[in-house]
């Protein structure tokens, strides 16, 4: 994925070379914020640090004499970037190797307390928002996790007021149709991953089994550089079958952490002491109908150390 050298200040209130003033300031008490903005509409953590990068620049040369409001003017600036990225990010997923799944990330254990920001970037959110035109997703994101008003997103996406809220009200309808039906306990995600982690061990899969979901899938990402299924597997009797036929060949000692991605329950995998892949589930009704494991290593760089997200 798109990387570069950091040089955006951090979240001390530093920059590279030192400098405090007011335009680092509001940018550092808003970074998080903006993060993640930027990764709820790209799902890649790589990205939405390149994003930031150029929301600083852009922002440096803004006279803050003539900005009433920093937070949106900083978010408008981050959309409109993340907007132009998503775009290029939508002909690269055309030619990717196998299902595409976003960037996890480890967050703190306070953000599974936000119920709305864990809900936002959990991976089986992340994934209704790919469904979405880029547009849609920005409004959805926006209005829905930012709660910011239809005049400021108007502003972010180039578009009128009344067009903000027709693409809201279409956008809210779309995920509406898509999301994880009811509130997901993580009771339920960690009783799911942990009789995923019992697979691994032993070897035992019927408490596995007997938690998939008639219309399960299974996407795995290794983005051709590890092995993984080339595309959805669908339906429980599928998945078990490949479940039964992956989990004994796995050749190597396994080791099983249970860790909070994406603001919800999930599994770091590791194989001979390195991080092989990282498992999270979709939860609806107490049953798995989403299973998702990334191999791709590219994917693997924000799962040791915990990422800020906030709204």
């Amino acid at each position: 994925m798109a990387g570069t050298s950091q040089t955006t200040p951090d979240d001390r209130g530093g920059s590279q070379d030192d400098r405090s003033d007011p335009a680092t300031e509001a940018f550092v008490a808003h970074r998080n914020l903006l993060f993640t903005v930027a990764y709820e509409m790209l799902g890649s953590a790589a990205d939405a640090e390149d994003i930031l990068q150029e929301t600083w620049l852009r922002w440096a040369g803004v006279d803050l004499d003539t900005v009433r409001n920093q937070r949106a003017y900083l978010v408008r600036i981050t959309t409109r970037q993340a907007l132009v990225r998503l775009r290029t990010l939508s002909r690269r997923k055309e030619s990717y190797v196998g299902p595409w799944l976003p960037e996890p990330l480890l967050t703190a254990p306070d953000v599974a307390e936000d119920v709305e920001l864990a809900d936002s970037v959990s991976m089986a959110m992340l994934l209704v928002l790919e469904t979405l035109a880029p547009t849609e997703r920005a409004v959805f994101v926006l209005r829905e996790v930012f709660a910011l008003e239809y005049g400021e997103i108007a502003d972010a996406v180039g578009k009128s007021p009344d067009a903000v809220r027709q693409i809201a009200h279409r956008a809210r309808a779309h995920v509406a149709a898509r999301r994880p039906r009811g509130v997901v306990s993580p009771a339920e995600s960690r009783d799911a991953l942990e009789a995923f982690q019992r697979a691994l061990e032993t070897g035992d899969l019927q408490s596995l089994l007997d938690l998939l979901a008639p219309d399960v899938v299974l996407l795995g990402d290794g983005g051709g550089v590890k092995q993984a299924v080339l595309r959805p597997i669908a339906g429980a009797d599928k998945v078990g079958r490949l479940l039964a036929a992956g989990l004994p060949r796995i050749d190597g000692t396994v080791s099983v952490e249970p860790v909070q991605m994406n603001g919800s329950p999930a599994l770091i995998v590791r194989l001979d002491g390195e991080i092989d892949d990282v498992v999270a589930v979709r939860m609806d009704d107490g049953m798995i109908t989403g299973l998702y494991i990334v191999r791709n290593p590219e994917k693997l760089s924000r799962v040791e150390r915990e990422t800020a997200v906030s709204r």
